[in-house]
């Protein structure tokens, strides 16, 4: 296989001062591309700020022979990511890879949670990928090339005790891949998201000392490299951690169709097992393609002509 390069890329990492961010930057400006390393310096609540730790990154970079450019602007305010995407452009001239990491942390149950804490945790998360990735995105369309991460988590995808806010920000951002995946597949903009286990400052009061060991944030940045490269995929979600690698997916079952005066409550959770049923499940390429699904059941259920040609 050739080997991974990103010779003439640039490439723009979010949250890049520290932990998951500062190794992908440095992975990828090990392989030839040049960085911006954006991190607003704050605590882990997203308190605070200072450039402090992005300043550092970049020196690390330039003291390995590559090019890097700091820049603290804060993911959550539109105008600030504009800013910093055209300061981007007017030193590298283009940019062509985006990886959302920028992330903060105010955990309580949702019953404690003032809501200030849930729109802050999204502000930085949902909405931040958002801001970066529509700076960006009239740029890559223009080239005709582009790749794309976010930073999802197992939180998001499965549930984890005390995070509603945090689950709830990383979980939209699949709704956002999925449709960006579509949408820049004419313009070869590829879009996927990450969904790591890291020794973090996120995590390190939570694991053991054994296993913050094996979780290192230099276990997950191949993956990034992979799904950031020339050949990367799109739409898919990549799990990550200790070098351990899977793919997360969303199937859906075969399911049941219920008709005239099976159509109840009680028939549904009559159903449920069949309903459930694992065997046969498949993922759907887009929004459109379950009501196919569901109009073609319906149809044969009823003994009516398909709607659309087999």
């Amino acid at each position: 296989m050739t080997d991974v390069r990103f010779d003439g890329r640039v490439a723009l990492v979010t949250g890049a001062g520290v932990g998951l961010g500062r190794s992908h930057a440095l992975g990828l400006a090990a392989r030839g591309a040049k960085v911006v390393v954006n991190d607003l310096g704050g605590a882990v609540d997203g308190k605070g700020s200072g450039s402090d730790a992005a300043k550092a990154v970049v020196e690390e970079i330039r003291a390995m022979g590559g090019e890097a450019l700091a820049n603290g602007a804060d993911v959550s305010d539109h105008a600030q990511v504009k800013s910093m995407v055209a300061e981007a452009i007017d030193t590298f001239g283009r940019v062509d890879i985006l990886v959302n990491n920028a992330g903060i942390l105010r955990d309580k149950t949702f019953a404690k949670m003032e809501m200030a804490d849930f729109q802050a945790v999204m502000d930085v998360h949902l909405l931040g990928s958002a801001n970066c990735t529509h700076a960006l995105w009239p740029q890559m369309v223009a080239q005709g090339y582009g790749r794309i991460v976010f930073t999802t988590s197992a939180s998001g995808m499965y549930g984890n005790f005390g995070q509603s806010n945090y689950g709830a920000a990383k979980a939209g951002m699949l709704g956002l891949m999925n449709v960006l995946a579509i949408e820049g597949a004419k313009f070869d903009i590829r879009a996927n998201m990450l969904a790591p286990s890291a020794a973090t400052r996120m995590t390190e009061s939570l694991l053991s000392e054994d296993v913050l060991a094996l979780l290192q944030p230099e276990t997950i940045t191949p993956g990034v490299l992979a799904l950031v490269s020339e050949d990367a995929p799109t739409k898919m979600v990549l799990g990550a951690g200790a070098g351990c690698f899977a793919e997360i997916q969303i199937r859906e079952t075969q399911g049941v169709a219920l008709t005239d005066d099976a159509l109840t409550p009680e028939a549904v959770l009559g159903a449920m097992d069949q309903i459930r049923d694992p065997a046969g499940a498949e993922p759907m390429d887009h929004a459109f393609a379950q009501t196919r699904k569901y109009a073609r059941m319906a149809a044969a259920a009823r003994g009516l002509p398909l709607p659309w040609d087999e």
